[in-house]
């Protein structure tokens, strides 16, 4: 191989590697457009609405009551 070749060979990685640096810090634009009126994501459930409590709003509360309490050290030890 001549000298020439050797030294374009370098150039040519440098160049390759500054257009993916450059191709990287491009930022593509998100631009999310609203309708009015019309929501297309998950709708949101309660969480007393899930297989455990069936709805009851009550039993939900009394077990976040009592989960909060057990995570009490002074009233754990009681």
């Amino acid at each position: 191989m001549s000298a020439r070749k050797l030294k374009s060979i370098p150039l040519a990685a440098l160049a390759g590697a500054a257009l993916l640096g450059l191709a990287a810090c491009s930022e593509v634009p998100q631009v999310t457009v609203y309708e009015q009126g019309q929501y297309r994501g998950k709708t949101d459930a309660r969480p007393w609405e899930g297989g455990e409590f069936k709805g009851d709003r009550a039993a939900w509360e009394k077990a976040l009551k009592e989960r909060s309490r057990g995570q009490n050290e002074y009233n754990r030890i009681q």
